[in-house]
């Protein structure tokens, strides 16, 4: 297990990014079409054929799904996805015609001092393109991909990944960009709000302070424009339903709420895409169901603690710094 969503069996995960820009994309690609579902509970999301994914529509499988900075210019992303998965013949039959089906979810990155002056063609289709290219067992978390440009309240965001087997052993797994309103820590320490959720010190084995300081409660937020949205996927080895993904969507929702403070705001665009490869050997009792979506809800807890714990700073002026930066020598 190398504490990836790539435990999973039957999907790869590739970043790519621009520095200069300071942005990127994350592009999640199946091996076999898989089923996929989504919940949204952010009052600002960004999506690309969201719709599809819904239990009552009729394309029952994805081939990729994807994550991006850029803000609406990342609907871009993945187009270029797609192209890779055309060319390698994947897609959705309909006649003689191949359609690649690459679902995707954008946050707002634009505002982080990289330089977004790209003319008149954005660069999203072409990382998104290399991002697919670059599709492997292990990639890169903290400053990369999707989470390259994304930030908190108080800290870089980034990009987080973790994984864990359930009592009956099927595999679970969790992608985010974490780019949300609030923060990640509690208050102005270092310790985060995913803490109880922490395999081995995958993200500094600090716990929470005890008693808990006087400013872990009181609000803080990036300010009062739409610049924010948390982004993740949740997976499965387990044969799921499109029904059965919505609910682990759904329930994947509660790990961001246990990382994040405060989660599912009217400036979010917080959403969960759930996908099951369908590899595992048994299918799910019903009570494995709701492991795996407590399972899930963890992972992305501490999948968004992650991001925030392996990021670095951009190098621009005002900044905001890296948990690293701050904490480390604590």
């Amino acid at each position: 297990m190398l504490n990836l969503i790539t435990d999973v069996p039957g999907l790869r995960v590739g970043n790519a990014a621009d520095a200069r820009l300071a942005s990127g994309v994350t592009a999640l690609i199946f091996d076999a079409p898989s089923v996929a579902s989504i919940a949204i509970l952010g009052g600002a999301p960004g999506v690309r054929d969201g719709a599809l994914l819904e239990p009552e529509m009729t394309v029952e499988r994805v081939d990729a799904l994807v994550l991006s900075g850029g803000s609406a210019f990342g609907l871009d992303a993945m187009g270029g996805v797609q192209s890779v998965l055309r060319c390698e013949g994947r897609g959705f039959q309909i006649g003689d015609v191949t359609v690649p089906i690459v679902p995707g979810a954008i946050c707002f990155d634009l505002l982080n001092g990289g330089d977004k002056d790209w003319g008149e063609r954005p660069p999203y289709w072409d990382l998104g393109r290399a991002a697919a290219l670059a599709a492997g067992a292990e990639f890169e978390l903290g400053t990369a991909g999707a989470g390259f440009g994304a930030t908190t309240a108080n800290l870089k965001g980034g990009l987080g990944s973790t994984s864990a087997k359930t009592s009956s052993g099927f595999v679970v797994g969790a992608l985010v960009a974490a780019n949300g309103i609030g923060q990640a820590t509690i208050g102005a320490g270092p310790h985060f709000l995913a803490a109880p959720y922490e395999r081995g010190n995958e993200f500094g084995g600090r716990g929470w302070p005890s008693p808990l300081p006087a400013d872990a409660l009181p609000m803080r937020v990036k300010g009062d424009i739409p610049a924010n949205t948390t982004i993740a996927i949740v997976a499965t080895d387990a044969a799921l339903t499109k029904a059965q993904a919505k609910r682990l969507a759904v329930m994947a929702h509660d790990g961001m709420a246990r990382a994040l403070r405060p989660a599912h705001a009217a400036l979010d665009g917080d959403l969960v895409f759930a996908a099951a490869t369908a590899r595992a050997t048994q299918p799910p009792a019903l009570r494995d169901l709701t492991e795996i979506g407590s399972c899930a809800a963890d992972c992305l807890a501490r999948a968004i603690a992650r991001a925030i714990y392996e990021a670095t700073a951009l190098p621009f002026p005002g900044a905001l710094p890296a948990w690293r930066d701050v904490f480390r020598r604590l």
